[in-house]
């Protein structure tokens, strides 16, 4: 019988000791060009997921791949919506992880719409959301992200 080479996928609650690898991913410079997003130096990264971890409203989850910490999904309210993030470390890009743990996390968060913003060049992440059920919306200008006019897909899930 053939070896699978799949990777199992979980998901977790946040803990203290998976922070330092979140920050480590968000780190990478390849990753932030991808989510057109600056990294954040230490003490503001640790304060931001200090934050996270505090409101009520957000619901966060560490992604295992194999076991690893492989990344990080949330969904919070912001603008009146509820969104969803993640954060897929580069080691563990193309391998299905993403769409494996945001196929899982939309069992565990429920309401919808449900809504992501994304930078347009990464036809990875719209890609993901895509396979698990959100349509873009529109395209309107994002942030600027190191000096470059970027463009944000809006993507929602309804069921």
């Amino acid at each position: 019988m053939p070896k699978s080479n799949a990777i199992s996928v979980s998901l977790r609650d946040v803990t203290a000791d998976d922070l330092p690898i979140f920050y480590k991913h968000q780190r990478d410079p390849l990753a932030c060009d991808m989510a057109a997003f600056p990294s954040r130096d230490h003490d503001l990264f640790m304060a931001h997921w200090v934050k996270i971890l505090q409101r009520e409203s957000v619901v966060a989850k560490t992604i295992l791949g194999d076991g690893q910490v492989a990344g990080n999904i949330a969904s919070f309210e912001q603008d009146g919506q509820t969104q969803v993030g993640y954060w897929i470390g580069k080691e563990f890009w193309g391998k299905g992880i993403a769409t494996r743990a945001l196929a899982e996390f939309l069992k565990i968060v429920t309401p919808r719409p449900l809504y992501a913003y994304v930078a347009r060049h990464n036809l990875g992440s719209i890609r993901v959301l895509e396979k698990c059920g959100f349509l873009i919306l529109v395209e309107q200008p994002g942030m600027p992200y190191q000096d470059q006019e970027i463009v944000d897909a809006i993507l929602r899930l309804d069921k």
